[in-house]
């Protein structure tokens, strides 16, 4: 048996603020229940009249969302979480439909319990689904990185007649002479160009071209 943590943070946890919505209010109460006994903040459990939830302000550290039989409203609320980045979305499954469940994951859920009053399972969603949410947005983060760089290169090999070996080159040489990060310049670059664009007078991006006539490229 589990030990007893009641209103309780594990060692080694943090105190999380914790959503809940959709679901009769019954089930919330539930919910409710499990998650102050781990306890975490509930910050929101009951829709407010106009149907908003707190997630813009301050958003929360994870969404529980009740899925049941009458889901649309709930499915709805998962595509808004999900959609606007605030947290990772946690679906409890009172529902047998195996379709109705396979669209709640495409939606984006990062975890999925159908037992909401077990202790451990709850925390157990929970951890998991901060793990995957930390890992998707590193991974995004480096996808958008690597977007940020990669406009930067072609920018400097249409503006230099460069290569895109070349323009790498430039791009990790400014970063060294500046002491700043490769994506930090390239974002200036795309600022530049932006800039230059509209008409305006901007000087980063001959900067960055000033770097192939110190080295005589």
């Amino acid at each position: 048996m589990a030990p007893d943590r009641r209103g309780t943070i594990a060692p080694g946890m943090r105190k999380l603020r914790v959503l809940i919505t959709d679901g009769p209010a019954s089930r919330r109460r539930e919910v409710t229940s499990t998650v102050t006994s781990l306890g975490h903040e509930v910050v929101g459990a009951e829709p407010s009249p106009n149907g908003d939830h707190p997630t813009s302000s301050r958003p929360p550290d994870v969404a529980l969302v009740i899925v049941d039989e009458d889901s649309e409203e709930a499915l709805d609320l998962i595509r808004t979480i999900v959609r606007d980045a605030a947290c990772p979305v946690i679906a409890i499954l009172d529902v047998a439909d195996r379709a109705l469940i396979d669209k709640a994951a495409r939606l984006g859920i990062f975890s999925a319990i159908t037992r909401a009053d077990d202790l451990d399972e709850m925390q157990g969603a929970m951890d998991i689904a901060l793990q995957r949410f930390a890992e998707y947005h590193a991974l995004e983060g480096a996808f958008g990185r690597r977007a940020i760089t990669e406009r930067a290169k072609g920018i400097l090999m249409e503006r230099g007649s460069l290569d895109e070996q070349q323009a790498f080159h430039l791009l990790r040489e400014q970063a060294r002479r500046t002491n700043r990060k490769v994506v930090d310049v390239a974002g200036s670059i795309l600022e530049s160009h932006r800039l230059l664009s509209n008409g305006k007078e901007s000087a980063a991006l001959d900067d960055v071209l000033l770097v192939r006539t110190e080295d005589g490229g």
